[in-house]
């Protein structure tokens, strides 16, 4: 393993660890808050998160040279308006009790973005990937079977987060400069509803308690470290291993669901995540087995004698 490899490695696990933990927060905000304004405090306080990390880094000409580069720049609206869409999908999910699907959403994640990489990056699985794959889709596809109805908002999750992933991955700037542009581009939208929610006293922020104020601005920590995590990881590894290890996200979540929420966790759902978790092992098995021959030393044939 690479040096980059490992850092994506680890970056990725510390964004997936912390998008399988943030349900905590959200729950802890959804019956006092709307989903609406949850997402206008995420956005700005992000941006003053995110404001101090570029100060302390001295970052600031980075940031200008991504903002007047055109393409760059539309390129990084385009991903603000795909993160912005998905921020507020997921927070639906949680705000409308319906942190299942949510999950579901970032079980088909991963799919999407192999797919994404195969036909946008010409990525290849190896045999025993393709395997992985079939069984990850095969407990996708009891998951939502035994959800009872199409999820429409589990796929709008997916597809959402997964074009996000594929914007970031083509352009030449890190986690940082990118999240710091795409919240930037949000914060006018962000900035004016919530003036408009102060203005007609509907603000939830000062208006009930200091613990409720404290999550809220909060939320721009809880929302910029994992995006900068992943971030960095979209820079330094292929969709196909990124989809694989997003995994460990919405088990995470699942595991709160039960044990924490004490939402049910029925057979149905145990033979979906066996499957699940099946092609997840299968597919670190193959990696560690392709790193392990890439890394062993090659033997030369030996140079005939000449006549």
């Amino acid at each position: 393993m690479t040096g980059k490899t490992r850092e994506g490695m680890i970056y990725a696990l510390v964004a997936y660890g912390s998008w399988g933990l943030v349900p905590l927060y959200f729950v802890a905000l959804r019956d006092v808050v709307p989903a609406a304004e949850i997402l206008a405090q995420r956005v700005v306080w992000s941006l003053v998160f995110l404001a101090l990390l570029i100060a302390l880094s001295h970052r600031w000409q980075s940031l200008w040279l991504a903002l007047r580069t055109p393409w760059v720049r539309w390129n990084l609206i385009l991903s603000a308006l795909l993160v912005g869409c998905n921020w507020y999908l997921y927070i639906t999910a949680v705000v409308s009790h319906q942190v299942a699907q949510g999950a579901l959403g970032y079980f088909i994640n991963p799919l999407v973005n192999v797919l994404l990489g195969m036909l946008f990056f010409r990525e290849r699985l190896r045999p025993l990937q393709w395997v992985a794959l079939a069984a990850a889709c095969t407990g996708v596809v009891l998951l939502t079977v035994n959800a009872g109805e199409f999820p429409g908002l589990a796929l709008a999750l997916a597809f959402s987060f997964g074009f996000y992933a594929l914007v970031r991955k083509k352009l030449p700037v890190d986690g940082l400069i990118g999240l710091s542009a795409e919240t930037l581009f949000l914060w006018p939208l962000a900035g004016a509803y919530l003036v408009y929610l102060h203005a007609s006293a509907r603000a939830s922020l000062g208006a009930d308690s200091l613990r409720l104020d404290l999550l809220l601005m909060g939320s721009g920590v809880v929302t910029a470290v994992p995006l900068l995590c992943f971030g960095q990881a979209t820079q330094r590894l292929p969709l196909s291993t990124l989809g694989f290890l997003q995994y460990l996200s919405p088990s995470l979540q699942f595991l709160l669901a039960v044990l924490v929420l004490g939402e049910d966790f029925d057979a149905e759902r145990l033979l979906s995540f066996g499957f699940i978790w099946a092609g997840l092992a299968v597919f670190t098995v193959d990696s560690i087995r392709s790193h392990r021959l890439s890394r062993a030393p090659k033997v030369e044939e030996p140079t005939p004698l000449a006549d």
